[in-house]
């Protein structure tokens, strides 16, 4: 999940979310963001296209109707706060970081595009703070927290939980910064603000993302094995 709607405290008071709208970053860091996350769009697509299996195709348009539906359920955390489902390592865990990169990439830049939910100028910081945290820094936590408790097999719950909680801490870090580079709110603010309320956040992130492995674990085991079978993503 990620943090929609918070009021910063202190002398400069605002509203603050990880869709961030046009304004909120300064055009030097959003041309940055953007360089950065074309980079990274690049390499996963020539993965993707050289790797991807004809049966893993439609997963990725499933993952992604279902991660955009999924985000469509607010819910309220604390005062004026609200967060819903972010989804990257939910997609990377199914899909591995370079296909679920895409998938992710594809559903930000819906929401931005079609429903104005966060700006244009800075879709490049959007995609990468709530979509590459996720599947690729996300997935590099659940991969080695899975091999602590003895691989995929048998750590697959636990370590997504962490990696999700994770993801999302460090995605609200990320804005954090990108907010204090751009000068649109102090660090000592925005730091406090954003990571305090997306730790109690990252928490229905974890408890998601369990429950939609645990259920496909159970139901569709085999999609696991489809992933694995595929170096798409590796």
């Amino acid at each position: 999940m990620f943090f929609s709607i918070a009021t910063l405290p202190g002398p400069t008071p605002g509203i603050l979310g990880m869709h961030a709208p046009d304004g909120f970053l300064s055009v030097g860091i959003a041309a940055v963001m953007w360089a950065v996350t074309l980079v990274v769009l690049a390499v996963a697509v020539a993965r993707t296209n050289t790797a991807v299996e004809d049966r893993t195709a439609p997963l990725m348009g499933v993952m992604a109707a279902f991660i955009f539906a999924a985000q469509m359920f607010n819910f309220q955390v604390i005062g004026g706060t609200s967060g819903h489902l972010l989804g990257g390592v939910l997609a990377a865990v199914l899909l591995r970081p370079w296909a679920a990169t895409l998938v992710m990439a594809c559903v930000v830049a819906v929401q931005g595009l079609v429903f104005q939910d966060g700006g244009l100028v800075v879709m490049g910081a959007n995609i990468f703070n709530m979509g590459i945290i996720g599947t690729l820094f996300g997935y590099a936590i659940y991969r080695a927290v899975a091999a602590v408790l003895g691989g995929e097999d048998r750590g697959r719950l636990p370590a997504a939980a962490i990696a999700a909680w994770s993801a999302l801490v460090l995605a609200s870090l990320a804005v954090s910064i990108e907010l204090a580079l751009s000068g649109t709110v102090a660090l000592e603010v925005a730091l406090p603000a954003m990571v305090g309320i997306h730790a109690l956040i990252g928490i229905g992130e974890a408890l998601i993302t369990v429950a939609a492995l645990a259920f496909i674990q159970v139901a569709r085991k085999d999609l696991f094995m489809l992933r694995d079978s595929s170096p798409t993503v590796a």
